[in-house]
């Protein structure tokens, strides 16, 4: 039976270490992070089964991952908070936390917490893993995408850019928002790099790249995947 994947996201490496002995020792599979932006990075490599999130942390804060976080997944997410202000608690859940704890916690009750949270996500329904637009197909599992049934190559970024872009066809992107999805990729990059992504994805993917039938430029707002490929 496959392990669930945690990540416990904490700037306390004591936390971090303890947590993860402890979840491990119960088998689970643990991956950390120190604050939000390592933790994104993770979420979009490992995809978690459940994230456990403090809220105050440098660089990036629990309430900024959230934000995030909940654009691309619907994991559970249990947030470790040592505030004890309620309105905190508040902005936590409306922003998509599934439950908090309050620190110090007792590692029997984390542990209680995460399999109720992991159970009730069990009966949600799952998130599509392949898409399908048009010819072009990504599957998310086996990282592999397909356009008129040729496979194509694509780098991560490329990858998640795509993504993006199918899960919401018809949608516009701008270029900040894309630059966002990449997250740690996207550090030494501008929301014109986004530019230079594009023409390799249609490069790849596009039967005639001059003349785009699936990513649409909307001039003076960003990219769109074309609900209808005759569109260019």
């Amino acid at each position: 039976m496959t392990k669930a994947t945690i990540l416990v996201v904490d700037d306390h490496g004591n936390v971090r270490r303890m947590v993860r002995e402890y979840l491990e020792a119960n088998g689970f599979r643990v991956v950390t992070a120190e604050n939000g932006e390592q933790a994104l990075y993770a979420a979009r490599h490992e995809r978690p089964d459940l994230v456990l999130l403090d809220i105050m942390m440098p660089k990036m804060d629990g309430f900024a991952f959230m934000r995030a976080f909940r654009r691309e997944s619907d994991a559970p997410v249990i947030m470790l908070t040592a505030r004890l202000d309620e309105s905190d608690k508040v902005v936590g859940l409306e922003l998509g936390a599934d439950d908090y704890v309050t620190k110090p916690f007792g590692m029997r009750e984390l542990l209680a917490r995460i399999r109720a949270a992991l159970r009730r996500a069990g009966a949600r329904p799952s998130p599509r893993r392949i898409l399908q637009v048009g010819p072009v197909r990504l599957d998310r599992d086996a990282y592999q995408v397909t356009s008129a049934g040729k496979e194509v190559r694509l780098t991560p970024s490329e990858f998640i850019l795509l993504e993006t872009l199918m899960r919401a066809p018809g949608r516009v992107f701008t270029r900040q928002e894309l630059l966002d999805r990449l997250g740690d990729e996207s550090r030494s990059g501008t929301p014109r790099s986004i530019d230079i992504h594009i023409r390799n994805l249609r490069t790849k993917i596009e039967p005639d790249p001059s003349h785009p039938r699936f990513i649409e430029t909307v001039f003076g707002r960003g990219y769109r995947f074309c609900e209808d490929e005759d569109v260019g």
